[in-house]
């Protein structure tokens, strides 16, 4: 997985994907995703690494069957608010 991480007024903002997924375009009905590398690209991370980010994490974009099923694995996304896309899977994490 590829982790980024930004610091924002409103707090720390995580982008997560598959290493996979990056740089494609995905489809669901008249819905396109991009995974921009502008936006996704970053560090290479475990799951672990991964679970830590979100848990600091104001806002968190993720993109991808590993990067969603560790968010939904440890409690930071419900896999009812998982969005498909064609072959990928996206969710977004907002700590309120």
């Amino acid at each position: 997985m590829l982790l980024c991480e930004r610091s924002t007024q409103e707090g720390l903002l995580v982008s997560v994907c598959d290493a996979d997924v990056l740089g494609e375009t995905f489809e669901n009905g008249d819905v396109s995703l991009t995974v921009e590398p502008e936006f996704y690209d970053g560090d290479e991370a475990t799951a672990e690494e991964v679970v830590a980010s979100l848990s600091k994490a104001a806002v968190a974009n993720l993109v991808g069957e590993e990067a969603v099923a560790v968010a939904i694995e440890h409690g930071f996304i419900a896999e009812s608010n998982v969005l498909d896309f064609e072959e990928t899977l996206h969710a977004q994490y907002l700590r309120l």
